[in-house]
């Protein structure tokens, strides 16, 4: 067995990985970066954010040529090559890790492929294809991410039962796909399936869809789903799960169980994800993981062992690779002598269904619960010539706004690019910008990025396309 020494040892090539990888070189660490991929990118390339994306991609450009005909454009019905649409999306995926690589491999990152277990807090046992080895670091970061979660009761013997992982294989298109669970994940390859011309029926144990998210700005998504779906169940749980010939029979419990019974060509559990803690030798550590499965770390992202940090998924909600970047980078930079913590005031959440949601800081709920004195204004895109352009007339831009202060703390939207737009919001709460500041931007038009300036205009009364008013 070969031994190493390293600076930096990351356990885990996920974005909070890479991302810590690279940033370490670049301040002059060796880095030695440890996954079992055959390169960097971890569950959001390989599994998750990528591959769902281009899929969604696919579907949008399907729901748009379907509602062209409203435009006066008329297409036939579309077919559908699954192996090549299958081929396009593994070929966007070995195109972004395989970039990935080369850039680890200009920074110098010493990759190893392998399956790495802890020996003591500045050693690291690596089993890789070709032979073992011993890393020696001052300091390790781990960034293992996240696996789909599957509760007990709905295991099940059959790989006509999908977690989010198999479902992005795209092995088939099932006449008849049962979502369990109505948050993004479900929604997102639930409309995927659904373009693709699966009867698709989700079931969501709380009364809404896209719970923590604000109801207003889930209402255009909710309807467009109900268009799209066979059915949604609100308020139901999936009791059971059982074989039944060359279906799926299953039985629900709630608002929807005289619905039970009913048999599917496939079930896609997307309930949540839970972290992957269970490091082999963590123990050997002081590392300290909680009752959900979370490792604990202070605001610097360092666990209860001095030489060891933990960032992304691994140490808790929100669940989301910029997230896990931020804190990667945040990570190199206190083991390089910095004296920073982990405190955002907005780490933005989209959801890319059709049309998009987005939104970052305090949402209207939250000012709600918490008894936050605050206005809330509302710019409904019904009011935009960009919005009337693309037929995007059900969008709408929203802030909640401080009643003293006026200072933007946090923003919504729902609409056609929500994503995107978003990121302005998440700099206006990250700087403290006020509903003034927003309003004396200057924002191109006709764009959908005007709707953030009139929102804010809104709160004065002063909207040039909307007589709206703060409440």
């Amino acid at each position: 067995m070969t031994e190493g020494m390293t600076d930096l040892a990351i356990v885990g090539a996920g974005p909070g990985g890479y991302a810590a990888a690279f940033r370490a070189a670049d301040l002059g660490l060796d880095v030695t970066l440890v996954d079992e991929a055959p390169h960097p990118g971890g569950v959001c390339l390989y599994h998750g954010c990528i591959p769902s994306k281009a899929l969604l991609h696919v579907a949008q450009v399907i729901d748009q040529a379907r509602h062209a005909e409203a435009w006066g454009v008329r297409f036939g019905s579309p077919t559908f090559d699954i192996p090549a649409l299958q081929a396009w999306k593994a070929g966007v995926v070995e195109r972004l890790t395989s970039g990935l690589g080369q850039l680890s491999r200009q920074r110098k990152v010493r990759y190893v492929k392998g399956c790495a277990s802890i020996v003591d807090p500045h050693r690291l046992s690596v089993r890789g294809a070709d032979s073992d080895q011993i890393i020696r670091f001052d300091h390790a970061i781990l960034a293992t991410g996240s696996s789909p979660a599957i509760p007990a009761s709905l295991l099940l013997e059959s790989d006509r039962v999908m977690d989010s992982t198999k479902a992005l294989e795209l092995s088939d298109v099932p006449a008849r796909l049962l979502v369990v669970g109505g948050g993004y994940i479900g929604l997102e390859l639930g409309t995927v399936y659904a373009a693709l011309g699966s009867r698709v029926s989700i079931v969501e144990m709380t009364d809404g869809l896209l719970p923590g998210a604000d109801r207003d700005l889930v209402t255009p998504v909710a309807k467009r789903m109900a268009d799209l779906a066979e059915a949604i169940w609100t308020g139901t749980t999936v009791a059971r799960l059982g074989v039944a010939g060359e279906g799926i029979v299953v039985d629900l419990e709630g608002k929807a169980a005289e619905s039970s019974g009913q048999v599917f060509d496939r079930v896609l559990v997307a309930v949540g994800r839970r972290p992957n803690s269970k490091i082999a030798g963590l123990h050997n550590t002081r590392v300290q993981v909680d009752s959900s499965g979370f490792v604990q770390v202070d605001g610097q992202r360092r666990t209860a062992e001095p030489s060891i940090f933990a960032v992304g998924d691994l140490v808790g909600e929100p669940m989301l690779a910029h997230k896990a970047s931020h804190e990667g980078r945040l990570a190199v930079e206190v083991i390089h002598g910095s004296k920073g913590v982990f405190e955002p005031l907005a780490i933005p959440a989209v959801v890319f269904t059709h049309p998009e949601i987005a939104w970052c800081g305090l949402t209207e709920m939250e000012a709600k619960v918490g008894g936050r004195a605050v206005k809330v204004v509302k710019f409904p895109w019904g009011a935009s010539g960009r919005a009337a352009t693309l037929d995007q007339v059900d969008g709408m831009t929203k802030l909640v706004v401080d009643c003293e202060s006026e200072q933007v703390l946090g923003v919504g939207i729902v609409g056609a690019g929500a994503g995107e737009l978003i990121a302005e919001g998440v700099l206006a709460v990250e700087m403290g910008a006020t509903a003034s500041d927003l309003t004396m931007t200057i924002h191109p038009h006709p764009t959908l990025s005007e709707t953030l300036m009139e929102s804010a205009e809104v709160f004065f009364g002063q909207s040039t396309h909307y007589l709206g008013k703060a409440r």
